[in-house]
């Protein structure tokens, strides 16, 4: 399985991934990556916050970004050069996530492409946006 090359893409071209975010989610992301933070973990703490119930990590909901670049668009092969990520709001346990990437830039003597990254829920709203930078298979 390989992805798309640079020759293959064009400005505007566009590819979405989506995943329902369950509790065992939160629960496995907090396990592997060490981030035990109550906010996500403890429905008592997090009652107390702002959001008053858990919330997904945000790097556990941008991280759907990282599958739509890798088996979408460029799809298998693809290397992960750079990310910026702006969170608007934030993910609940339950949401359903589309991360949606476009091309908006293609360097092909560095056969480099820059992607615009939305992650967006089940309603519409916005819960990240940001740039990706990857390098398509050759």
């Amino acid at each position: 399985m390989k992805g798309k090359t640079i020759k293959e893409i064009n400005i505007g071209d566009k590819a979405s991934f989506q995943k329902t975010i369950s509790e065992s989610d939160v629960y496995l992301f907090a396990g592997i990556t060490g981030d035990q933070n109550p906010a996500h973990i403890n429905e008592v703490y997090a009652s107390q916050t702002r959001f008053q119930k858990r919330i997904v990590h945000g790097i556990l909901t941008s991280g759907l970004i990282s599958a739509a670049l890798g088996m979408q668009l460029p799809g298998p092969g693809t290397i992960y050069l750079e990310q910026t990520l702006k969170f608007t709001a934030p993910t609940q346990i339950g949401d359903t996530v589309e991360a949606i990437v476009e091309v908006s830039e293609i360097v092909a003597e560095k056969n480099i492409i820059k992607l615009q990254t939305t992650c967006v829920n089940q309603d519409g709203v916005v819960l990240l946006q940001g740039m990706a930078t990857v390098m398509p298979p050759k």
